[in-house]
């Protein structure tokens, strides 16, 4: 315990952990996939699984984006072609997850929400691989010259 009676964190060990993409990924892609799923099982309430998972991916790819394109991925620029190509992600995704929920409802004989979460291992590693290398793929951007040999460039690095 600090002095201050809060327990204390090794903040150094925090911000090296949220330095890794990965981590980060994990973060968001955690907090969205409850929040999906959340919305898919209040959707399975009134609707058939399939178009709960439609219905839960809207909401999800709306809220995804803003949270990989600002913290997990830490991008700017285009907004437009950003979430353009996110979607492409996610329609592979979708197109996968509307394969593989049948299969494991109809023929494998699990519920639908069982099923789903099974689905969703699968597409949470299409959805990584998707958009690190897809959606909020950068160039890399080759070193600046500096103006004078007094002033050493500092070299911005995407974690």
């Amino acid at each position: 315990m600090a002095a201050n009676g809060t327990p204390m964190l090794d903040r150094v060990s925090i911000r090296a952990l949220l330095a890794r993409e990965q981590v980060r990924f994990l973060l968001v892609g955690g907090v969205n996939t409850l929040v999906g799923y959340g919305f898919y099982a209040l959707f399975l309430l009134f609707a058939g699984y399939l178009v709960s998972l439609y219905l839960s991916y809207a909401v999800a790819i709306s809220i995804a984006f803003v949270l990989h394109r600002r913290f997990t991925f830490r991008v700017t620029g285009n907004v437009v072609v950003d979430f353009a190509r996110f979607v492409g992600v996610y329609v592979i995704s979708l197109a996968v997850n509307t394969a593989v929920l049948p299969l494991l409802v109809e023929v494998a004989g699990l519920h639908p929400l069982a099923a789903q979460a099974i689905a969703l291992v699968i597409t949470t590693l299409i959805s990584y691989v998707g958009h690190k290398w897809f959606s909020f793929r950068r160039s890399a951007s080759p070193p600046q010259p500096s103006s004078s040999a007094s002033h050493p460039q500092v070299e911005s690095q995407r974690p």
